[in-house]
């Protein structure tokens, strides 16, 4: 059987409208076979069939394509009809009556509607049959012209169905490259670090001390490369990242240990904050304080070194609002719509530690609150990032 045959006799037999038209073209006609072929350069093959005459033949059975006059019809792009062969002048003495034994026959074209032959709508009887002067005609080229129509309509669905299977299995793959990265990368850092913390507190060394810091500092700093790789899988490839929601009674003291956190790791900054009491706010807390985190992070790195960086956290007619304020060149305003996208950096040839996922992650622990983070940027005001979170909608 020719190469994609197979396919297209089963994308006939899924088009429930095909028995019908065969039925259809039976009762008019009162031929007793009728049948829809896909007609190849070589091949003539049965897609469907309705055969009241114990023809013989059933879907996926072939016919010597010369011995058809589908044959002629798929090469003169015409319809044939043939009311009485045995006294037709043109078919009297052709070989294909005589061999199948028909006296009326009727075949039409089927086109996609790419302009592709695909094959033809046939019917046959021994008797002979009034169909030049009917209705037949047409109404089988309107079969033929739905029948293209369903054959892509069909197509289409399995490719959704096909990509949809692809998309199913692309997440299986997906969790278990999160898992693998959960289990087989962080066990081995975990133990590393604490490793080398014993190290330092059990051995203490001068001369091997500050390898062990080394070892440790590397650690942390791969973990948490980890990490940021974990939550990028769960935001871009997963379902989101995971939130674990509670009544956060104590989140102004969490934002406040996150600003003391980092100010501690470059005491040179001055970094500014103004965190209200903040109460009646359903959250993760941890996630905020990561939040919070990545966006100071990056207002040290890329704010005016000489500039203050202010923090602002409160609630104000049921909204809270997280702020991070930083002074220096502002953001080009080109550049804007694309600091939340993964890997996003500014363009400038200053080497930067991470991978650049910070402020993406940031933004899907706002979304995944229910809440949003934006940023504004100018020369009069500095560059501000803001979280909101509608209190009802937390």
């Amino acid at each position: 059987m020719a190469p994609g045959v197979v396919d297209d006799i089963a994308t006939i037999n899924r088009i429930s409208a095909v028995p019908a038209m065969l039925q259809v073209i039976a009762e008019m006609t009162g031929m007793r076979f009728a049948a829809v072929a896909r007609v190849t350069q070589t091949t003539w093959t049965a897609c469907a069939v309705l055969d009241n005459l114990g023809f013989g033949l059933q879907p996926g059975g072939e016919l010597e394509l010369v011995s058809t006059l589908c044959f002629e019809s798929m090469h003169s792009h015409q319809p044939i009809i043939i009311d009485h062969a045995s006294a037709d002048p043109l078919y009297q003495h052709h070989h294909t009556p005589r061999m199948y034994r028909f006296e009326s026959y009727i075949t039409i074209p089927v086109w996609r509607t790419d302009g592709r032959f695909f094959g033809t709508l046939c019917a046959l009887d021994p008797e002979p049959a009034s169909l030049k002067d009917s209705t037949i005609q047409s109404t089988m080229e309107s079969f033929a012209r739905l029948l293209s129509l369903q054959i892509d309509a069909e197509e289409n669905q399995q490719r959704t169905e096909t990509a949809l299977l692809q998309e199913r299995e692309n997440a299986e793959l997906r969790e278990q490259f999160i898992a693998v990265i959960g289990h087989d990368l962080r066990n081995p850092l975990f133990a590393i670090t604490t490793a080398a913390e014993r190290l330092l507190r059990k051995y203490p060394n001068p001369p091997s001390d500050v390898l062990a810091q080394h070892i440790l500092s590397c650690g942390h700093r791969a973990s948490q490369l980890v990490e940021d790789v974990l939550d990028f899988a769960r935001g871009r490839l997963g379902s989101g990242i995971p939130l674990t929601l509670s009544e956060c009674g104590n989140l102004d003291q969490v934002l406040r240990h996150v600003v003391s956190e980092i100010q501690s790791v470059h005491p040179d900054r001055l970094i500014q904050s103004d965190i209200g009491p903040l109460t009646g706010i359903q959250c993760d807390s941890g996630r905020l304080a990561q939040l919070l985190s990545n966006l100071l992070i990056n207002a040290i790195t890329h704010g005016g070194p000489s500039g203050a960086v202010r923090v602002s956290a409160l609630t104000l007619d049921g909204v809270f609002s997280l702020k991070v304020f930083n002074q220096g060149t502002p953001i080009a305003p080109e550049l804007l719509p694309h600091l939340f996208k993964p890997y996003s950096r500014p363009a400038n040839h200053t080497p930067q530690a991470g991978l650049g996922l910070g402020l993406y992650i940031a933004s899907q622990i706002a979304l995944s609150h229910g809440g949003h983070l934006e940023v504004a940027s100018n020369q009069a005001q500095g560059t501000v990032f803001t979280f909101s979170l509608a209190l009802a909608q937390a």
